[in-house]
């Protein structure tokens, strides 16, 4: 549990500071939701049932997971305590404005970072297997492999 929590922490704050730069400001409850979709990202491929699955296998499976922490999040944040951190009402695909569809695309790409990162972490934290290059992981999700 204690690995789970670092692991969290650190792909939160990944997560924090990229959303800081695409958007030139973000929330700290961003850590949070970004490390909960990280930590679900990541811990896919240490379970029995996913560790066999390719990594673009992998992306399809995290990537309802992420949309629906992201729209549970949303609801909660934004709406009921009206923390107002985003808004994607009037964006193609808009579900009460907490998901989109180009947010939701935009995952895509992101999740298999989030993959590799974990593994990588990983390996560097806890002495685990050596991840594959990042480079390769988008070669091969390119070619699905």
């Amino acid at each position: 549990m204690k690995r789970l929590f670092i692991l969290g922490f650190i792909m939160g704050m990944v997560y924090f500071t990229l959303e800081g730069f695409w958007r030139g400001w973000t929330n700290i409850t961003m850590l949070f939701v970004g490390g909960l979709c990280g930590v679900i990202v990541g811990s896919l491929n240490e379970y029995p049932d996913y560790i066999n699955l390719k990594v673009w296998q992998q992306t399809l499976v995290a990537w309802p997971l992420v949309l629906i922490v992201e729209f549970v999040s949303g609801l909660v944040l934004n709406v009921w305590l009206g923390l107002q951190i985003w808004d994607y009402t009037g964006t193609l695909g808009s579900l009460y404005g907490q998901v989109s569809l180009p947010y939701a695309l935009l995952w895509l790409p992101l999740i298999p970072f989030g993959i590799w990162l974990d593994d990588w972490l990983r390996w560097k934290l806890f002495d685990e297997e050596e991840p594959p290059k990042l480079e390769s992981i988008y070669r091969d999700l390119i070619r699905l492999r």
